[in-house]
Protein backbone atom coordinates (compact mmCIF):
# COMPACT_ATOMS: atom_id res chain seq x y z
CA UNK A 1 0.00 0.00 0.00
CA UNK A 2 2.62 2.63 1.08
CA UNK A 3 4.30 1.76 -2.74
CA UNK A 4 1.13 2.83 -3.98
CA UNK A 5 1.03 6.06 -2.48
CA UNK A 6 4.32 6.41 -3.29
CA UNK A 7 3.58 6.20 -6.80
CA UNK A 8 0.46 8.48 -6.12
CA UNK A 9 2.49 11.05 -5.11
CA UNK A 10 5.42 11.08 -8.03
CA UNK A 11 3.37 11.93 -10.90
CA UNK A 12 1.92 14.98 -8.79
CA UNK A 13 5.91 15.78 -7.39
CA UNK A 14 6.85 15.63 -11.06
CA UNK A 15 4.30 17.29 -12.25
CA UNK A 16 5.24 20.52 -10.14
CA UNK A 17 8.43 20.41 -10.88
CA UNK A 18 7.85 20.50 -14.61
CA UNK A 19 5.53 23.32 -14.13
CA UNK A 20 8.12 25.00 -11.95
CA UNK A 21 11.31 24.98 -13.50
CA UNK A 22 9.93 25.91 -17.12
CA UNK A 23 8.48 28.65 -15.96
CA UNK A 24 11.82 30.24 -14.26
CA UNK A 25 13.59 29.10 -17.10
CA UNK A 26 11.26 31.00 -19.46
CA UNK A 27 11.08 34.62 -17.51
CA UNK A 28 15.11 33.56 -17.24
CA UNK A 29 15.29 33.75 -20.82
CA UNK A 30 12.87 36.35 -21.96
CA UNK A 31 15.03 39.19 -19.16
CA UNK A 32 18.35 37.66 -20.97
CA UNK A 33 16.71 38.81 -24.58
CA UNK A 34 15.54 42.06 -23.25
CA UNK A 35 18.93 42.85 -22.11
CA UNK A 36 20.27 42.00 -25.32
CA UNK A 37 17.69 43.94 -26.67
CA UNK A 38 18.89 46.89 -24.39
CA UNK A 39 22.37 46.59 -25.87
CA UNK A 40 21.27 46.62 -29.56
CA UNK A 41 19.17 50.18 -28.46
CA UNK A 42 21.70 51.79 -26.52
CA UNK A 43 24.31 51.30 -29.51
CA UNK A 44 21.80 52.75 -31.88
CA UNK A 45 21.48 55.64 -29.45
CA UNK A 46 25.02 56.19 -29.50
CA UNK A 47 25.48 55.93 -32.99
CA UNK A 48 22.68 58.44 -33.25
CA UNK A 49 24.21 61.14 -30.60
CA UNK A 50 27.63 60.81 -32.53
CA UNK A 51 26.33 61.95 -36.22
CA UNK A 52 22.85 63.11 -35.68
CA UNK A 53 23.63 66.62 -36.51
CA UNK A 54 25.58 65.28 -39.60
CA UNK A 55 23.44 66.77 -41.68
CA UNK A 56 25.48 66.92 -45.01
CA UNK A 57 23.88 70.03 -46.36
CA UNK A 58 20.91 68.47 -45.74
CA UNK A 59 17.35 68.85 -44.23
CA UNK A 60 17.73 68.64 -40.33
CA UNK A 61 15.24 67.31 -38.10
CA UNK A 62 14.07 71.21 -37.35
CA UNK A 63 13.20 70.53 -41.26
CA UNK A 64 11.95 67.18 -41.43
CA UNK A 65 9.97 66.44 -38.39
CA UNK A 66 6.27 67.38 -37.21
CA UNK A 67 5.83 67.54 -33.71
CA UNK A 68 2.27 67.33 -33.74
CA UNK A 69 2.02 63.92 -35.44
CA UNK A 70 4.95 62.69 -33.14
CA UNK A 71 3.45 63.26 -30.09
CA UNK A 72 -0.08 61.58 -31.40
CA UNK A 73 2.09 58.42 -32.39
CA UNK A 74 3.50 58.63 -28.42
CA UNK A 75 0.25 59.14 -26.92
CA UNK A 76 -1.34 56.05 -29.02
CA UNK A 77 1.86 53.90 -27.67
CA UNK A 78 1.63 55.02 -23.89
CA UNK A 79 -2.29 54.45 -24.13
CA UNK A 80 -1.71 51.12 -25.43
CA UNK A 81 0.68 50.47 -22.34
CA UNK A 82 -2.30 51.38 -20.10
CA UNK A 83 -4.66 48.95 -21.87
CA UNK A 84 -2.48 46.38 -21.53
CA UNK A 85 -2.17 46.68 -17.95
CA UNK A 86 -5.74 46.59 -17.82
CA UNK A 87 -5.68 43.17 -19.82
CA UNK A 88 -3.09 42.09 -16.63
CA UNK A 89 -5.54 43.33 -13.95
CA UNK A 90 -8.54 41.29 -15.90
CA UNK A 91 -5.68 38.27 -16.06
CA UNK A 92 -4.88 38.51 -12.20
CA UNK A 93 -9.19 38.07 -11.69
CA UNK A 94 -9.38 35.07 -14.26
CA UNK A 95 -11.65 37.27 -16.24
CA UNK A 96 -11.09 35.63 -20.00
CA UNK A 97 -13.37 37.78 -22.04
CA UNK A 98 -12.56 41.35 -20.72
CA UNK A 99 -8.85 39.90 -20.87
CA UNK A 100 -9.09 39.30 -24.77
CA UNK A 101 -10.79 42.90 -24.68
CA UNK A 102 -8.23 44.63 -23.72
CA UNK A 103 -5.65 42.94 -25.22
CA UNK A 104 -7.43 43.46 -28.54
CA UNK A 105 -7.77 47.07 -27.93
CA UNK A 106 -3.78 47.76 -27.19
CA UNK A 107 -3.35 45.77 -30.52
CA UNK A 108 -5.74 48.70 -31.73
CA UNK A 109 -3.71 51.08 -30.38
CA UNK A 110 -0.49 49.67 -31.39
CA UNK A 111 -1.28 48.99 -35.47
CA UNK A 112 -2.39 52.92 -35.31
CA UNK A 113 1.29 53.87 -33.74
CA UNK A 114 2.71 51.57 -36.55
CA UNK A 115 0.53 53.25 -39.41
CA UNK A 116 1.56 56.70 -38.55
CA UNK A 117 5.36 55.82 -38.41
CA UNK A 118 5.13 54.01 -42.10
CA UNK A 119 3.14 56.95 -42.86
CA UNK A 120 6.18 59.53 -41.27
CA UNK A 121 8.27 57.45 -43.19
CA UNK A 122 6.37 57.30 -46.52
CA UNK A 123 6.63 61.59 -45.98
CA UNK A 124 10.06 61.85 -45.60
CA UNK A 125 11.57 59.54 -48.29
CA UNK A 126 8.42 61.41 -50.34
CA UNK A 127 10.37 64.77 -50.16
CA UNK A 128 13.33 63.13 -50.40
CA UNK A 129 14.81 62.86 -46.75
CA UNK A 130 16.25 58.94 -47.82
CA UNK A 131 18.29 57.11 -45.23
CA UNK A 132 21.46 57.75 -47.75
CA UNK A 133 20.98 61.42 -47.92
CA UNK A 134 22.90 61.85 -44.85
CA UNK A 135 24.49 60.65 -41.65
CA UNK A 136 21.64 62.10 -39.49
CA UNK A 137 18.92 60.78 -41.82
CA UNK A 138 20.43 57.13 -41.79
CA UNK A 139 20.55 56.71 -38.30
CA UNK A 140 17.17 58.05 -37.52
CA UNK A 141 15.40 55.57 -40.23
CA UNK A 142 17.37 53.18 -38.49
CA UNK A 143 16.87 53.65 -34.44
CA UNK A 144 13.05 54.73 -35.26
CA UNK A 145 12.72 52.12 -38.02
CA UNK A 146 14.11 49.45 -35.55
CA UNK A 147 11.70 49.93 -32.77
CA UNK A 148 8.65 49.89 -35.27
CA UNK A 149 9.70 46.43 -36.40
CA UNK A 150 9.79 45.33 -32.33
CA UNK A 151 6.51 47.07 -31.87
CA UNK A 152 5.12 45.07 -35.08
CA UNK A 153 6.58 41.93 -33.71
CA UNK A 154 4.42 42.92 -30.60
CA UNK A 155 1.48 43.06 -32.60
CA UNK A 156 2.12 39.94 -34.20
CA UNK A 157 2.70 38.46 -31.04
CA UNK A 158 -0.45 39.68 -29.38
CA UNK A 159 -2.75 38.61 -32.00
CA UNK A 160 -0.71 34.85 -31.50
CA UNK A 161 -1.86 35.43 -27.53
CA UNK A 162 -5.82 36.29 -28.41
CA UNK A 163 -6.18 33.24 -30.32
CA UNK A 164 -4.54 31.17 -27.37
CA UNK A 165 -6.62 32.52 -24.36
CA UNK A 166 -9.48 32.44 -26.45
CA UNK A 167 -8.81 28.67 -27.66
CA UNK A 168 -7.15 27.59 -23.80
CA UNK A 169 -8.21 30.09 -21.30
CA UNK A 170 -5.98 31.77 -18.93
CA UNK A 171 -4.37 28.86 -18.09
CA UNK A 172 -0.18 29.06 -16.50
CA UNK A 173 1.39 29.02 -20.03
CA UNK A 174 -0.95 31.63 -21.09
CA UNK A 175 -0.81 33.42 -18.79
CA UNK A 176 3.04 33.75 -18.24
CA UNK A 177 3.19 33.93 -22.30
CA UNK A 178 0.98 37.41 -21.31
CA UNK A 179 3.12 38.95 -18.38
CA UNK A 180 6.49 38.41 -21.10
CA UNK A 181 4.54 40.39 -23.62
CA UNK A 182 3.84 42.77 -21.09
CA UNK A 183 7.55 43.08 -20.35
CA UNK A 184 8.36 43.52 -23.99
CA UNK A 185 5.35 46.12 -24.45
CA UNK A 186 6.26 48.32 -21.81
CA UNK A 187 10.13 47.63 -22.60
CA UNK A 188 9.22 49.52 -26.22
CA UNK A 189 7.66 52.33 -23.89
CA UNK A 190 10.65 53.44 -22.42
CA UNK A 191 12.74 52.87 -25.03
CA UNK A 192 9.97 54.96 -27.47
CA UNK A 193 10.03 57.82 -24.71
CA UNK A 194 14.20 57.73 -24.98
CA UNK A 195 13.03 58.48 -29.08
CA UNK A 196 10.68 61.26 -28.79
CA UNK A 197 13.10 63.36 -26.14
CA UNK A 198 16.61 62.08 -27.48
CA UNK A 199 15.54 62.24 -31.35
CA UNK A 200 12.43 64.44 -32.09
CA UNK A 201 12.65 67.07 -29.56
CA UNK A 202 16.52 67.34 -29.31
CA UNK A 203 16.53 66.99 -33.20
CA UNK A 204 14.25 70.43 -32.97
CA UNK A 205 16.48 72.41 -31.24
CA UNK A 206 19.45 74.51 -33.22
Amino acid sequence: MSHQGDDASKPLEFHLKEEHHPQNGTMLGFWTYLMSDCLIFAALFAVHAVVGRNYAAGPSGADLFDLQLVAINTAMLLLSSITYGFAMLEMVKGRVKPTIVWLAITGVLGAIFVALEIYEFYHLIHVGAVPQRSAFLSSFFTLVGTHGLHVTFGIIWLVTLIFQVKRWGLTPSTRRRLMCLSLFWHFLDVVWIGVFTFVYLMGVLP
